[in-house]
């Protein structure tokens, strides 16, 4: 493949070296407001994670040495967003070794997941590690609040040393933990972001409970941060960032991964670095993750591939080579699980060149902020009113409730639309299947991409994509009702209520934003909601 001339030009003026030194002037206009000059400033310790974190991990392995003496070997994550993609990958990627733990990651406020949890914990066996960068993101709260008074109903005696935390210095977790007797509070440098925290204290803790050798990682990740270093062509963070960013501006802004299975859930972590970090202002780059693979004519024309493969898979490099012969713009990667550190950083490295080149700044998310808000005031409507603010109203429709936006009306799917599907319906077996079959009907009936988003978890990754990028999404948000009503200790409300006010908050920010956006309802919680989302999907023309 011939270098880009955006790659030259980014070799030619530096962007390297700048981003090293720390100058602000890539992802702001000189003219920007100080504060935000050192906002970004204070977004970049990432660049020396790898290095910086190695004086970590003498602690890190002794905690985990502490908990398998004691036998808290079930470990439940409860994170969101970065917080917890990362501590997935690790989890599942084939390198980590079995050190006699089993880590679930709670992301989530979706009552079958958090009931499942519960029924299923050994409670003088749990362990909770309670991840957020602010210390008081509400998933992280609620569900801290509901295993706490698990614990406590279980006459555990001393709860708190069941419970590790993972935070920025001086946030409310610091004090709530020390109040209750935590284990142990892991501060994580604060100019560190979530999504770019994959080799900082919350992506190094859960990858020591899974096995993974944490110097090696850590020295993965440096030799990918030298590389990144130079002002040179074959900069590899440089050669993605450019890819990624002149093929968005030319209107290739829907960035197709196609990983090799063994690689499969680095995908949902690129997912959220990529599109919460470039979609703003009406400008983004949308990571298409988890679509079923197709021949090179049934793709559009908005599409870019990067393909993510090992010397193993050669399905992969057989639709990369046909992708190229048939004109579509394709970046290959060939890495291994040995070498997640390198990926992580190289993934981290591009995402901030890609938000230079399309002009962006990749390290704020102001409408994570704005749908955090809307889930308040849903919430506080339900407890002054005693139901949700639903406007326009849900109306029946083929045997659900149905409303749409104002903009809905007059959306056609013409031009570089693509298609999410926002699913907040109970988690079900066979999900991810039937997600799949719909995606590849979709794909086949419209030739446009489609996501899919779990909800509350996009909301902390693709969410900002959905409201901060370009105006091109049609969205299809699924609620339905839950057969269980778990309470939250001490606020006023269930993990029902939770996930159902998220939802209406998010269609309330989708409609600010002047979005297409079709929402369904399913009164029955005890449909087969695989089959109710597979049907709506295929009402879509």
């Amino acid at each position: 493949m011939p270098t880009h001339p955006e790659l030259t030009r980014l070799v030619h003026h530096g962007l390297a070296s700048r981003i090293w030194r720390r100058e602000t002037s890539p992802f702001a206009a000189s003219v920007a407001p100080a504060a935000i000059h050192d906002a970004i400033r204070n977004r970049l310790g990432w660049l020396d994670a790898p290095v910086s974190m190695r004086s970590h991990i003498d602690a890190l392995e002794q905690l985990v040495e502490d908990l398998r003496q004691e036998g808290l070997t079930e470990v439940y994550l409860l994170g969101m967003g970065g917080s917890s993609l990362c501590a997935e990958v690790l989890r599942d990627v084939g390198g980590a070794r079995d050190h006699g733990f089993r880590l679930t990651v709670l992301d989530t406020t979706d009552e079958r997941a958090v009931r499942n949890a519960t029924d299923t914990l050994t409670p003088t066996r749990a362990c909770f590690l309670v991840a957020s960068k602010s210390g008081s993101t509400i998933e992280v709260t609620s569900l801290e609040r509901h295993f706490r008074q698990v614990l406590i109903k279980a006459g555990i005696e001393a709860p708190g040393r069941h419970f590790v935390a993972i935070t920025d210095p001086g946030t409310s977790l610091v004090g709530h933990a020390e109040a209750e007797g935590y284990r142990h509070t892991f501060i994580n440098p604060p100019d560190i972001g979530g999504r770019y925290s994959a080799l900082s204290l919350f992506g190094l803790l859960p990858a020591a409970l899974c096995g993974t050798p944490l110097l090696p990682l850590l020295q993965s990740g440096a030799g990918m941060a030298d590389r990144c270093r130079r002002d040179e062509l074959n900069n590899p963070g440089l050669e993605l960032g450019a890819f990624m960013g002149a093929h968005a501006v030319a209107g290739r802004d829907k960035l197709t991964l196609i990983v090799a299975p063994a690689l499969a859930p680095l995908g949902p972590w690129i997912e959220q670095l990529v599109a919460e970090s470039t979609g703003k202002t009406g400008r983004g780059i949308l990571p298409v993750v988890g679509e079923p693979l197709g021949d090179p004519a049934s793709y559009g024309s908005d599409r870019a591939f990067v393909a993510v493969r090992t010397s193993e898979s050669r399905r992969e490099r057989d639709l990369a080579a046909r992708l190229e012969a048939a004109g579509h713009p394709v970046l290959t990667i060939e890495t291994g699980v040995e070498h997640l550190g390198a990926e992580f950083f190289r993934w981290e490295f591009a995402t901030a060149v890609a938000g230079s080149v399309i002009g962006v700044n990749p390290f704020d998310e102001p409408d994570v902020r704005g749908a955090k808000a809307r889930t308040q005031a849903q919430l506080d409507a339900r407890a002054t009113q005693g139901a949700f603010r639903v406007q326009p109203p849900l109306e029946p429709r083929d045997g659900l409730l149905r409303r749409e936006s104002p903009a809905a009306a007059a959306s056609g799917t013409e031009g570089d639309r693509y298609f999410a599907v926002l699913d907040y319906l109970p988690a079900q077996p066979g999900r991810a299947e039937g997600v799949a079959r719909a995606r590849e009907a979709l794909r086949r009936r419209t030739g446009k991409a489609s996501t899919h988003g779990t909800g509350p978890r996009y909301l902390h990754s693709t969410g900002q994509y959905h409201k901060g990028g370009p105006n091109n999404g049609v969205f299809l948000l699924l609620t339905a009702a839950d057969q269980t009503a778990t309470d939250v200790p001490g606020a006023g409300y269930t993990f029902s209520t939770l996930k159902q006010a998220q939802a209406f908050g998010d269609f309330d920010a989708l409609v600010d934003a002047g979005r297409t956006v079709v929402h369904y309802h399913v009164e029955d919680p005890g449909a087969d909601f695989t089959a109710v989302l597979e049907r709506l999907v295929d009402q879509v023309r």
